[in-house]
């Protein structure tokens, strides 16, 4: 058993990173919009953005 949940979590991880990966960009370019229509720099930086992502669809992968 222990085996078999380290094996999930090493595929839970690389999904992530690959989520992570991908939403990263999108997230650089919401901030930017976001930068330029308002005059500030948002609150909450490209890095938060891409990790808050990848932390919901992750889960909804693995329930699937």
């Amino acid at each position: 058993m222990a085996r078999g949940r380290r094996a999930n979590l090493g595929e839970y991880r690389l999904y992530f990173a690959i989520l992570f990966l991908a939403a990263l960009p999108l997230a650089v370019l919401i901030c930017v919009i976001e930068a330029c229509r308002s005059g500030r720099w948002p609150d909450r930086d490209p890095v938060k953005r891409a990790l808050s992502q990848a932390r919901i669809i992750t889960p909804m992968i693995f329930s699937a």
